[in-house]
């Protein structure tokens, strides 16, 4: 019994040591080594659709804070800059019922990010969805879009996040 309690112990101890002498670090602390420790932000108004720009600079100011663990700045103070295009927002059918109704759409949302810093400046462009279903014959109305649109802004932001992270891996093995 003894033997196998200190085969235990010994299995966990090891296991432990694995995972913290790795040298796993968190994506957002990957990130914050490419952004630096404040960021300010910009999004570019949308003619064609300027309900959903709040929507995105809601979404975009959760995303640096919460993300990339970093504060943020007015763009005279801040470290590095980011500005956010609406490129495209797409809604497609995804399902049907046996009447024909459309019952689940997918949002498709498109953004261009510039990260730009004193001396360097970055184009990426980020893609999110979000799916969400309906009543059969029925409309999508303002609240689900806005709730949609909200969702795969932050997805798509969750996919520049990912980039920037990917960045700041390499960096870090340099």
């Amino acid at each position: 019994m003894y033997k196998s309690i200190f085969l235990l112990l010994l299995f966990n101890i090891v296991t432990l040591s694995l995972f913290t002498g790795c040298g796993y670090q968190p994506s957002s602390k990957a990130a914050k080594n490419v952004l630096g420790e404040s960021v300010s932000t910009t999004v570019y108004i949308s003619m064609t659709d300027p309900e959903n720009t709040v929507v995105l600079k809601d979404a975009l100011d959760e995303a640096v804070i919460r993300r990339f663990q970093t504060h943020l700045r007015h763009s005279s103070k801040a470290k590095t800059h980011l500005k956010i295009e609406l490129n495209n927002v797409g809604f497609s059918a995804l399902q049907y019922d046996s009447n024909g109704y459309i019952i689940s759409y997918r949002t498709t949302i498109e953004l261009v990010v510039t990260r730009q810093t004193k001396n360097f400046s970055k184009r990426y462009k980020a893609v999110g969805n979000y799916d969400f279903t309906i009543d059969p014959n029925a409309i999508i109305t303002d609240q689900q879009r806005f709730e949609a649109i909200a969702n795969s802004a932050t997805k798509a932001l969750d996919s520049f996040v990912a980039q920037v992270a990917a960045e700041g891996t390499k960096r870090k093995g340099k």
